[in-house]
């Protein structure tokens, strides 16, 4: 039976956010000092994450997503690979990284059962990407984006989050990439997500001006051929191009009369809609016992709590987590 919510939006995609952790501190996402981190206690563990996902997967989940903070920072990522990969009926396990830990991993995360990876990269120039970042190495992304490929974890996509006057006169550059490379490159709407990370009403670009932007150069962005995957892009190609390019505007265009998705926090609460603070809380129930058929009432609950679309215009984004929270 297909899992829907009131509206009659199939539900199909679940994101697992694996930790709170993150060995960067992007300036969109994280304050300069990070936050508060959650007591080892309060993480699920490996089972308790395989256990839910096979819960959902049993009642209409299709795809799942390892996000984090970061997920490579927490350690035995592998072996929950290994666990997922093992559920019948998962049709794609895949995973949002900064990239910059991949090198050493991918392999192994290939060998466990990852199909593929999402890589963010807000710039290609070093200096740029430690400013964004706080923390990182360009050099660091790039070796997980070779080694990504080398491993077979592809289609790849590398996601850009564009703010005016920090990395928007690269969107260019960095669409140029679809033409050299099969890489699926996404660009994505800066987002008022509170008050401990970068924005500012002029630091907004909107999606059609990137567009413009590409489009004056490079040429024409055609729509792309072939499936439009599972996620709120809208894709397209240009002429000669070997990948694709994607627009995400959770602004400008909201995409939530398709979202098809809900979210696992890395403390156990099941989230229905990434800019709401609703919640339910998954672990306590998990940690007393919890029956099959509990279990798959609290999903199901949550998926009836899942709201028609998001409110950033009147309320902002979600007021009770940061992003790094709640996995993007």
């Amino acid at each position: 039976m297909p899992l829907l919510d009131r509206y009659r939006r199939l539900i199909t995609y679940l994101r697992v956010s694996v930790t709170d952790r993150c060995n960067l501190r992007c300036v969109y996402c994280m304050p300069a000092e990070g936050i508060p981190l959650r007591r080892h206690e309060e993480i699920l563990r490996y089972e308790e994450i395989a256990r839910v996902v096979r819960i959902a997967v049993g009642m209409g989940i299709r795809f799942v997503r390892l996000t984090g903070g970061e997920p490579l920072v927490r350690r035995g990522l592998t072996d929950l690979v290994r666990m997922l990969r093992a559920i019948p009926g998962l049709e794609e396990l895949s995973m949002t990284t900064n990239g910059t830990l991949l090198a050493i991993q991918a392999q192994s995360l290939a060998e466990a059962g990852l199909d593929r990876v999402n890589i963010s990269l807000d710039t290609l120039r070093p200096e740029r990407f430690r400013r964004i970042t706080r923390l990182g190495e360009l050099r660091d992304a790039l070796a997980g984006i070779k080694a990504a490929e080398e491993a077979g974890l592809v289609p790849l996509k590398l996601n850009t989050v564009v703010m005016r006057g920090v990395n928007d006169d690269e969107v260019v550059e960095l669409a140029r990439l679809t033409l050299e490379h099969p890489w699926h490159v996404r660009f994505i709407e800066l987002m008022p997500l509170g008050s401990h990370i970068l924005w500012e009403e002029d630091r907004y670009v909107p999606a059609s001006e990137v567009r413009r932007r590409i489009e004056a150069i490079l040429g024409p962005l055609a729509l792309a051929q072939g499936p439009a995957g599972n996620g709120p892009a809208r894709t397209f190609e240009l002429q000669g191009s070997l990948g694709t390019v994607g627009l995400i505007t959770p602004w400008s265009r909201h995409f939530c009369p398709s979202c098809n998705r809900l979210r696992l926090t890395a403390d156990g609460c099941l989230r229905p809609c990434l800019l709401s603070d609703i919640e339910v809380d998954l672990r306590g129930p998990l940690r007393r016992g919890a029956g099959e058929e509990e279990l798959r009432s609290l999903i199901q609950r949550a998926v009836e709590l899942k709201p028609m679309r998001h409110h950033l215009e009147e309320m902002g984004g979600p007021q009770g987590r940061a992003m790094v929270e709640i996995g993007g």
